[in-house]
């Protein structure tokens, strides 16, 4: 009777054996019923449920997760300071996503700020200690042993974004490149001549992304193999300050710039103070887009044109994956139907076994540009 008593509500309520003899079916079926497996009869799980609601059981949650050897949590990490986690609208849109996908779940969700090699390692022993069931990792920069110390200790992680071409670890990412191609040509388009740009810090992959996919137009524009002039980029750190003197930079180097592509929302409202202080109007001196779509864009002045990333998608397709790496989940990760398509790498594709998801972005017009 104590194994009742700890998955019950205690000593008062009534006991799994009680539902199990009211059902007419053994204790196994019946905690199979409470934890919803599919391995049960529609006759023998209607029993059990009319059991429950009869004699009105309502399951010990954490006994329940001791029993399947689980703690009912995910952690969302970010490896950053906190004034770029409240700062970056980035952020809190994943954290949207992550909360609705686990709104109708019992999971419970940890967020971690990882600030130095100290708590990198405290997180990674207690990760491995199980008291998480799977993390989803935000903002990795290249050389972040994280996932790898994740997947030795056994803990399914899956990422937000990758740290190279060739990430082995299950992710969710947005097609940067294409989206970066875009928002040039759109500038292009429009008759600017010297586009500049400012890049995201180098350790991290889709500010590489943003990079490549801007020389990759202006080399099409131009039809030459030399690309942009070097002069034309200047590196950001995806924050406002960053975006602010990289701007400065770029118009020391060339006053005549007339149009800039910003890795970031965020760093084109910098640049945006920039131009200002300079008393560069925008878009009849400068035209300027951003990326992310994010609330930065919608109230810059003018609205500043950008290229949209599902972001708060990304944050639901990050849980979906990882709660199908997760012990005890049925079916193939999110987006493994879409196999066969990853081929190309391209928007919306997802690798064989549905771990490398890619989803598309798309240029939002605005009157900065």
């Amino acid at each position: 009777m104590a194994a009742g008593r700890a998955e019950g509500t205690g000593r008062s309520g009534p006991t799994l054996e009680q539902v199990a003899a009211r059902a007419g079916v053994g204790r196994g079926t019946a905690s199979r019923v409470i934890n919803g497996s599919p391995r049960v009869s529609p006759r023998a799980r209607a029993a059990v449920e009319a059991a429950v609601a009869e004699l009105g059981y309502v399951p010990h949650r954490a006994a329940r997760a001791l029993a399947a050897g689980s703690a009912d949590t995910l952690a969302l990490v970010v490896p950053e300071q906190e004034n770029r986690l409240f700062a970056e609208p980035y952020f809190s849109e994943i954290l949207r996503g992550v909360s609705s996908e686990l709104a109708d779940t019992d999971m419970q969700l940890l967020l971690t700020l990882i600030r130095d090699e100290r708590s990198r390692d405290r997180f990674a022993r207690y990760a491995a200690a199980r008291r998480v069931d799977g993390v989803l990792l935000v903002s990795v920069h290249g050389d972040d042993p994280l996932p790898e110390l994740l997947r030795d200790a056994g803990v399914p992680a899956v990422l937000s974004g990758r740290r190279s071409a060739d990430e082995r670890v299950p992710h969710v990412d947005s097609d940067n490149v294409v989206g970066a191609q875009i928002a040039v040509e759109h500038l292009l388009g429009r008759g600017r001549r010297k586009v500049a740009t400012i890049t995201g810090p180098p350790d991290m992959y889709a500010a590489r992304c943003r990079l490549e996919g801007y020389r990759e137009a202006l080399r099409a524009a131009t039809r030459t193999e030399g690309g942009p002039d070097e002069r034309l980029i200047a590196q950001g750190d995806f924050t406002e300050e960053g975006g602010r003197r990289a701007m400065l930079r770029l118009l020391e180097r060339d006053p005549w710039v007339d149009a800039v592509f910003c890795a970031s929302d965020v760093m084109a409202a910098g640049a945006r103070l920039a131009l200002r202080e300079a008393g560069r109007k925008v878009p009849e001196d400068v035209a300027l887009v951003g990326f992310d779509d994010s609330a930065v864009a919608r109230h810059m002045d003018p609205p500043l044109t950008t290229v949209r990333q599902p972001i708060e998608e990304m944050g639901r397709a990050m849980v979906r994956m990882l709660r199908r790496l997760m012990p005890g989940e049925d079916g193939p990760p999110d987006g493994a139907r879409a196999k066969g398509r990853a081929k190309g790498g391209g928007a919306d594709a997802a690798d064989e076994d549905g771990t490398r998801l890619v989803l598309p972005t798309e240029l939002i017009r605005r009157s900065s540009s």
